[in-house]
C-alpha cells in the first residue's frame, strides 16, 4: 500500500502544474496555426537596440542599456525579439547576439530578423553596394550568412522579407527563402509591408510547388495608421493565422 502511494505521490508531481509566471509576457501563445513556435504576447522591437542611429533621430542605445533592456525582457517573461540586418548600423543583431550568448539561453529565446535593405550602407570600406539590397537570391544569401554571425547562432527563428522591392520575382523570393528552410538556417518564414495579393500569390506558388510558406506579417498600425485594416488583417486572420503589429505591438490575429 505504501508503495502504491509512494508511486502515486510521484505521478502528481510529474503531472502537478508548473507555478504561473511572474507576468502576462510569460505567457507564452502559439504564433500561428501554421508555426508551432511559442512566443511572448509582446515581441520587444529591435530597432533602438544599437548605438549608431542617434544621429538619425531613430533612438539608440549603447551596450549596456542594450543589455539592460534585454535583460528586463527575458526576466519578466518575453523571449520573442524582432531586428533586422540594418538596424542600428548592424549594432543590434550584434548586441542581441553577444547578450545571448552571455547568457546561454539562445534556444529559449525566438529571434526574428529581416533581410532587404541595404544593411552595408554606412559602410565606406564596400565601394559597390548593389548587391547588399532588395529581395534577390544574392542579398538574401549574404545578409542571412551576415546576421547569423551576428546573432552568434546556426538558425534564425523568423525571417522577414522586410519589404516588396517590385523588381526580384515570386519565385525567386520563395525557391530561395524554401531554400534556407531546408538549409536549417531559417525556421519560419515572414513578409513585411507588402500588398495582400504580393502575399496570396507568394504563397499559392510555394503551396503548389511543396515549398514553405509565410506564417507571420508584420506591419504597422495604430490610431493614425489605418490602411492596415483594409486588406493585411483580413489576409493574416484567413491565410497566414498570425500578425505582429507595430505600434499595437501584439502577436496574433484571433
Amino acid at each position: 500500500m505504501s508503495n502504491f502511494q509512494s508511486k502515486s505521490t510521484r505521478s502528481s508531481a510529474f503531472f502537478s502544474l508548473p507555478p504561473p509566471p511572474k507576468t502576462k509576457l510569460g505567457i507564452h501563445r502559439q504564433l500561428s496555426k501554421e508555426a508551432g513556435l511559442h512566443v511572448s504576447p509582446i515581441c520587444l522591437g529591435g530597432m533602438s537596440i544599437g548605438d549608431q542611429w542617434s544621429n538619425l533621430g531613430m533612438g539608440a542605445m549603447n551596450k549596456e542599456n542594450s543589455f539592460k533592456l534585454l535583460e528586463a525582457f527575458y526576466e519578466a517573461g518575453g523571449n520573442f525579439i524582432d531586428t533586422a540586418s540594418n538596424y542600428q548600423g548592424e549594432t543590434s543583431e550584434k548586441f542581441i547576439g553577444e547578450w545571448m550568448e552571455s547568457h546561454g539561453i539562445r534556444d529559449q529565446m525566438v529571434i526574428a530578423t529581416k533581410y532587404t535593405p541595404n544593411y552595408k550602407m554606412h559602410d565606406d570600406g564596400i565601394k559597390q553596394k548593389t548587391q547588399y539590397v532588395g529581395n534577390s537570391m544574392k542579398n538574401m544569401h549574404l545578409s542571412v550568412e551576415a546576421s547569423l554571425k551576428k546573432l552568434r547562432t546556426s538558425y534564425i527563428d523568423i525571417l522577414y522579407v522586410h519589404w516588396w522591392d517590385w523588381e526580384t520575382s515570386v519565385k525567386e523570393v520563395m525557391d530561395g527563402l524554401n531554400y534556407l528552410v531546408v538549409q536549417g538556417k531559417v525556421l519560419y518564414l515572414g513578409i513585411s509591408d507588402a500588398p495582400a495579393w504580393v502575399v496570396t500569390k507568394a504563397n499559392q506558388y510555394a503551396c503548389d510547388h511543396g515549398k514553405r510558406t509565410f506564417v507571420v506579417y508584420q506591419g504597422a498600425w495604430s490610431i493614425l495608421q489605418r490602411d492596415f485594416e483594409r486588406e493585411i488583417i483580413v489576409i493574416g486572420c484567413t491565410r497566414l493565422h498570425a500578425v505582429c503589429l507595430i505600434h499595437a505591438r501584439t502577436t496574433r490575429c484571433t
